[in-house]
């Protein structure tokens, strides 16, 4: 887990019933909508890492994303270090996002796809320092360009090359340091090493970890293994199908998960000790996740709960503090 206590730090981003729908078309021109994030609250410290997990199609990145909008949020609000960023009450009038571009950044999953195979490398990490005109000369650029890639464990003689040149961990280090090439204060990590051999996975996450820490950052860390997010957040949030259904500090989280759907992710992480694993009880879900253009009634992990109720059918459940800063949305807690 992120080393020190950081639940005094001031919050540094707070997002209120935020939703982001995407619209299709239906079969006879009827307007249909994938509700990717459906009513989600929660807020992240400064300096802190804040741990987002579930199931793939459960709305981790667009949520991701619909935080920094890159995908415009269709309701709610956002609250960036008590500014607010967005607003659904203003309609259009939302305010610009170009002075927030240099506080907050992201990450991208797939790093061979998220950088530009026709720009060199000092050119990708360089962009953001020309939009924002970070530079006064071309020295001070190259010179900047420079200590970013030695800084993410690259060489300064690599700015010269192009993204197909070097390898997967390689380029997501290149990735990294674009972020960074801003000095940003929030980074949302969108499945950073997903894509990487277990061997790189622990050289990315020892670096951003290094970088938090020398850098002052905030991060949100996107992943579908809740054992590495387990060690690198302070708290961690759980979404199954749009909505976030608990959230609490990440050791808590672990050892007293609140939510069914929590228990059982939990009971599916491997355990190294052959004689314990024996013993654990494995929970497994009926059923598939319903489709995000259709979802169910009610609280939408019910087709699929364990201890589902008709209550639970019919009524979404509200989102409260069970226990000291460890919230859910379940009608049997």
């Amino acid at each position: 887990m992120a080393g020190g206590d950081k639940s005094n730090n001031p919050v540094l981003l707070q997002v209120e019933n935020l939703k982001k729908y995407f619209p299709i078309q239906g079969g006879k021109g009827n307007a249909k909508w994938v509700q990717a994030v459906e009513s989600v609250n929660c807020f992240i410290r400064k300096g802190e890492t804040f741990g987002l997990v579930g199931e793939s199609g459960c709305g981790k990145t667009t949520l991701g994303r619909t935080i920094l909008r890159l995908h415009e949020p269709t309701s709610g609000k956002i609250i960036y270090d008590g500014e607010v960023i967005y607003d659904g009450a203003n309609g259009k009038n939302q305010p610009k996002m170009l002075p927030y571009r240099r506080k907050m950044q992201i990450i991208f999953q797939d790093p061979s796809a998220s950088l530009d195979p026709r720009m060199t490398v000092g050119e990708i990490v360089g962009e953001a320092l020309d939009i924002h005109n970070m530079c006064k000369t071309k020295e001070e650029r190259t010179n900047r360009i420079n200590e970013l890639l030695e800084t993410v464990g690259l060489n300064a003689e690599q700015s010269n090359r192009y993204p197909h040149e070097f390898s997967g961990g390689q380029q997501q280090r290149i990735g990294i340091a674009r972020a960074l090439a801003v000095n940003p204060e929030f980074i949302v990590c969108d499945e950073p090493i997903s894509a990487l051999d277990v061997s790189i996975q622990s050289q990315i996450v020892n670096m951003l970890e290094d970088m938090q820490e020398e850098l002052g950052l905030t991060y949100l860390f996107i992943a579908h293994d809740i054992s590495v997010v387990r060690h690198i957040s302070d708290r961690i949030g759980v979404m199954y199908l749009g909505n976030m259904v608990e959230l609490g500090a990440s050791r808590e989280l672990y050892d007293n998960p609140l939510h069914p759907y929590t228990k059982t992710l939990l009971s599916a992480v491997p355990i190294p000790d052959p004689e314990v694993s024996k013993t654990r009880q494995r929970i497994v879900l009926e059923g598939d996740i319903p489709s995000p253009i259709n979802p169910p009634s009610g609280c939408r992990f019910h087709t699929r709960c364990p201890y589902a109720t008709e209550r639970c059918k019919q009524e979404v459940p509200e989102w409260r503090e069970i226990e000291p800063d460890h919230f859910a949305a379940c009608h049997i807690l």
